[in-house]
């Protein structure tokens, strides 16, 4: 799982750092594409199945822009722009495990209140991350991370949350962005979960639609998101982040 976890958070900057104007996100999903040759491995994301009410994911990552908060599908069609907020979520599978993780990248943005937004979710993140290690209750993580968000006056999203990831990218647990202390399950040594707060600009934010495609999530209200995202183990004597390079986030 470490090796799945370290090629999630390669490929996540690789990504990254591909954003810039006039690229599509269709050739992000191409990086990931050329990855997985490149190094025998899969795409978590490829093919996920949609259920009774939308189409297998037929990206092989995620590329969310602006008021998209989550599970934005690739297009060759459509073009970053100056002022894009772009969230890239990836997960490579290999050797039987899967990874899980995103950023955001704030594409020529200059609004202060905007590049407080990614901050802010940013430090969600570190919080939430923070809070976690054996003995643990999922609340406890939830409430750190909707502590920061709400405190700097933003909205936190409550219909999609984080997750376990192991033999699949998306199991048990649920790790909610909000909660109540001392409520929910309580965390192991072993444990493997994806802590990813879903921060919005405004509080009607919080509320969502998922669009015709069956995938992409926006805010109900239009207003901007920001998404980060991590693969967090629970280990004896606190947590170890899966996810990184050093210096991220």
């Amino acid at each position: 799982m470490r090796e799945a976890c370290r090629m999630s958070a390669e490929i996540r900057d690789i990504c990254a750092a591909a954003v810039a104007p006039g690229v599509t996100t269709g050739e992000i999903d191409d990086l990931v594409i050329e990855y997985c040759k490149k190094y025998n491995v899969s795409a978590s994301f490829f093919e996920y199945p949609g259920g009774r009410y939308a189409p297998d994911f037929p990206g092989h990552l995620c590329v969310s822009l602006n008021d998209e908060v989550i599970h934005g599908i690739p297009d060759r069609n459509r073009v970053i722009m100056p002022g894009d907020l772009v969230k890239t979520d990836v997960g490579i599978f290999k050797n039987g495990f899967n990874g899980d993780t995103s950023r955001t990248v704030a594409l020529g943005v200059t609004d202060p209140e905007v590049l407080r937004l990614v901050e802010v979710t940013r430090q969600c993140l570190k919080a939430g991350i923070a809070a976690c290690g054996p003995g643990v209750h999922l609340g406890d993580v939830g409430y750190a991370i909707q502590k920061v968000a709400e405190d700097a006056g933003f909205g936190v999203v409550r219909d999609w949350i984080g997750h376990g990831v192991g033999r699949t990218v998306h199991e048990d647990p649920e790790v909610p962005n909000y909660g109540t202390p001392g409520t929910k399950l309580v965390l192991k040594p072993g444990m493997t979960i994806a802590i990813e707060p879903m921060i919005t600009m405004t509080k009607a934010g919080e509320k969502t639609n998922v669009l015709d495609n069956g995938w992409t999530v926006v805010t109900r209200d239009g207003s901007l998101s920001a998404h980060f995202e991590h693969t967090v183990a629970i280990t004896d004597d606190g947590c170890e982040i899966l996810t990184l390079p050093a210096d991220y986030p």
